[in-house]
């Protein structure tokens, strides 16, 4: 297929992505809709899938610097959580006044008829988001104690955990070769983790890795859950905008966010200002977490998230690489190269749809794609 051909493609997937309540309203709109999706949608589906790659392995990697180079003046992790959401939700205000062509009379309808009109379909999404906001905060207290790598393969446990609850909540179905490539992957983790009972560390050092672990494994229930339920209200709901669906969850995580913010660092703020500790790599981290947030809510749309999670996986390279050779935190022993290599297989058992892209066949006479 041309290049440009592809490009028309993805500019009408990215019509379908960012669909406001209002273009579709009408049942010819609906039809169109589901045609663009049928055409379109595997092209969007790698291009996202490959973006989160990205900024899954950027936002780590940037992550753990500003953690462990903080000159002394460590940043309160809660102030980065809030303002993080608070830049969320600036984005999807601008998308939303962008499908708008601007006006912000029509957004400020929108926004009334589809969020606050709808209080049944908004509180729902207050589960999901009280587990996101804690899933934020523990993403930085694991990465204050493990390094980018061990942190990237041990989180990698919310595939097993999001399969469970997809089978639970959705009643999903997983063949055999599925099962084993979980069961691969909890071994792999489990190798990973083995160095850091290792002799030739100090007890310090043990303790900040077992909090580490800890976190990570809280988190990754947290996220197995909240995606599965937020995955669920998505597509059994009749609203079609993943910008209202991350009003509608900003609003709480803004909530919660502050809560947590002023609840256990208030002394902090108060004394020392919002800011303090504030850096390059931090502005970075807070623009890569906004901006990752509508990059799930994408792959969640066009892709499901046990793919979300296996895609992810593949960023555990860039992450290796990274602390190795430039963060220089990580001296990878055996178990931890085995491990790796098990659950990159156990991704590749699990079956990516790559041979899917490779099987499909060109359309003979019907085209299904929408012209421009």
């Amino acid at each position: 297929m041309p290049l440009s051909q592809v490009f028309l493609n993805w500019l009408s997937s990215v019509q379908v992505l960012f669909l406001s309540p209002g273009q579709s309203g009408h049942r010819g709109n609906r039809k169109q809709e589901s045609r663009m999706i049928t055409g379109i949608s595997p092209y969007l589906r790698y291009l996202v899938l490959s973006v989160l790659v990205l900024q899954t392995s950027f936002l780590v990697l940037i992550l753990r610097y500003s953690r462990t180079h903080s000159n002394g003046e460590p940043y309160t992790p809660t102030t980065v959580v809030f303002l993080t959401e608070c830049l969320k939700y600036f984005l999807c205000l601008v998308i939303m006044l962008w499908q708008k062509n601007g006006s912000v009379l029509a957004m400020v309808h929108d926004f009334r008829q589809e969020i606050i009109l709808r209080p049944k379909d908004t509180i729902m999404l207050a589960i999901p988001a009280s587990l996101y906001t804690l899933q934020n905060n523990l993403l930085i207290l694991a990465l204050t104690n493990l390094d980018a790598a061990t942190y990237q393969v041990t989180y990698q446990l919310k595939i097993l955990t999001t399969a469970g609850f997809s089978v639970l909540l959705l009643g999903k179905q997983l063949d055999g070769k599925q099962w084993i490539a979980l069961l691969l992957l909890m071994g792999g983790v489990a190798l990973v983790q083995m160095p850091s009972t290792s002799s030739n560390l100090t007890s310090e050092r043990q303790q900040d890795q077992m909090i580490g672990f800890v976190a990570v494994l809280t988190a990754c229930f947290s996220s197995g859950f909240a995606g599965v339920f937020y995955e669920k209200l998505v597509k059994q709901s009749s609203q079609p905008s993943v910008i209202i669906r991350n009003l509608q969850l900003g609003i709480f995580s803004l909530i919660f966010s502050s809560f947590a913010m002023l609840y256990y660092n208030s002394s902090e703020i108060f004394s020392l200002g919002m800011f303090y500790g504030y850096t390059k790599p931090v502005v970075a981290v807070i623009c890569l977490q906004a901006c990752g947030g509508l990059v799930v809510a994408a792959t969640i749309k066009y892709a499901d998230n046990i793919l979300k999670g296996f895609a992810t996986s593949i960023s555990i390279i860039v992450s290796t690489i990274c602390s190795w050779f430039v963060l220089e935190d990580l001296q990878p022993g055996s178990q931890f190269l085995a491990g790796t290599s098990i659950v990159l297989s156990a991704s590749l058992l699990y079956g990516l749809p790559l041979q899917e892209m490779c099987r499909r066949k060109k359309p003979s006479g019907k085209k299904t794609l929408i012209s421009v």
